[in-house]
């Protein structure tokens, strides 16, 4: 391999590594800390937070930013120690074409069933793009042959102290930080048709699951989410409180995987403080023809679906179509939208009705910009803006502790 497409592949690796560790900080801040706002969250169209807590940022539970981290460390373990390999380029353009699968699925996945952009994904997609062409120009041994020089040159290198120490470091680091990094609200499984009362206790199960498997929060980390809590602003969001210490606005967006994970295990907390909590869900759909902030096309169904929630509020059944919605997310179509809310509210003239709700989502959404909000979700628990969501002990030891200030007691 040449120098010089030693020393572009070498800057390929650097770029995707340093955007994976980034990535790997920032998903860890948006799990930990309350009111964490991304530098890579500049709107709705790119927003980091969006894509680490969607359905799309963990792999098998492990974070995609760590499996990132974890392949570009191996690469330039690689490209360092193994500089004189003759089939050097052949084994950097296999790896390549590896990680150009992964990337081309969670590109998909981002630009279409998200509709949101990550600034650091989209530097650790370009790293990848980049390395395959400078590996596939330099590569001299045929491909071939590479199966046999890989393992005439891994035993070579595992005779190496430097290259068994360098393997260990990369395997031990990745699989720690997997191990160790903590929990984002997990997705459920989203089914098809008008199985809302399946989705809703399947979605309650997870909830009680997920919180069951929380150990408490110690005593620690309990000043110190205080402490960051107390540093956050306080903004002004209009809401009628109905008497409740807490007022949690909640702005929502149908299509979006993060709402449906906060959805699924929020709504038990909000039972569980009913009188002392008042939970309001207003809309933000990211979708251009209702919210002037968002992108045109990004959730093309996100409109239809916030105006047949409040069709089917009229009728009392907006929980019931909620819960249908989210069961049904990954395939929401204005059509389908429509067949959903003839089959769980028994209305059919959603197009007649549509015109006339739609005022009061622009109104929401106009609301939302002016307090700043530019992803889904975003949270204010009695006007502390907490954008995606947080683990849901932390959660209620934040209603605990407001409610507390409202009626001072002792925060356990």
């Amino acid at each position: 391999m040449s120098s010089r497409a030693h020393s572009a592949a070498l800057v390929c690796i650097l770029v995707g590594l340093v955007a994976s560790v980034a990535a790997v900080v920032v998903h860890y801040q948006l799990a930990t800390t309350p009111g964490y706002e991304s530098f890579c969250d500049v709107n709705a169209t790119f927003n980091c937070t969006q894509v680490y807590q969607s359905a799309y940022g963990r792999l098998l539970g492990v974070p995609v930013s760590i499996l990132g981290a974890g392949y570009f460390a191996a690469l330039l373990a690689l490209v360092t120690l193994g500089r004189r390999l003759e089939a050097l380029a052949s084994y950097l353009l296999l790896a390549a074409l590896v990680g150009l699968g992964f990337v081309l699925y969670l590109a998909w996945a981002t630009f279409f069933v998200i509709g949101t952009l990550c600034l650091l994904c989209l530097a650790t997609y370009a790293a990848v793009v980049g390395l395959f062409f400078i590996a596939g120009a330099a590569a001299s041994v045929p491909m071939i042959d590479v199966p046999e020089r890989l393992s005439r040159d891994l035993r070579r290198l595992v005779a190496t102290p430097l290259a068994l120490a360098a393997c260990a470091l990369v395997i031990g680091a990745t699989a720690a930080s997997a191990a160790f990094f903590p929990k984002d609200p997990a997705a459920s499984t989203a089914v098809s048709g008008g199985a809302t009362a399946t989705a809703a206790e399947r979605a309650s199960a997870a909830a009680a699951a997920q919180a069951a498997s929380e150990p408490p929060l110690t005593d620690e980390q309990k000043a110190q989410l205080r402490a960051s809590y107390d540093q956050q602003p306080r903004m002004i969001v209009p809401a009628d409180a109905e008497g409740a210490a807490v007022v949690v606005v909640k702005f929502n967006d149908y299509q979006c995987p993060p709402c449906r994970q906060t959805f699924e295990l929020y709504e038990p907390i909000w039972a569980r403080y009913a009188g002392k909590v008042k939970f309001i869900s207003r809309d933000f759909p990211l979708e251009g023809e209702c919210n002037a902030s968002a992108p045109s096309g990004s959730h093309q169904a996100a409109c239809e679906a916030a105006a047949a929630v409040r069709m089917a509020r009229t009728v009392g059944k907006a929980n019931e179509f909620e819960h249908w919605l989210f069961a049904n997310q990954s395939s929401l179509s204005p059509e389908l939208v429509k067949d959903g809310l003839k089959q769980v509210a028994g209305i059919t003239d959603f197009d007649a009705r549509y015109p006339s709700v739609i005022p009061a989502i622009k109104s929401d959404t106009a609301l939302g910009a002016s307090l700043g909000v530019q992803s889904t979700p975003t949270f204010f628990i009695n006007g502390v803006r907490i954008p995606g969501g947080i683990a849901p002990r932390v959660l209620e030891y934040i209603l605990e502790y407001e409610i507390s200030k409202a009626a001072p007691a002792a925060v356990k």
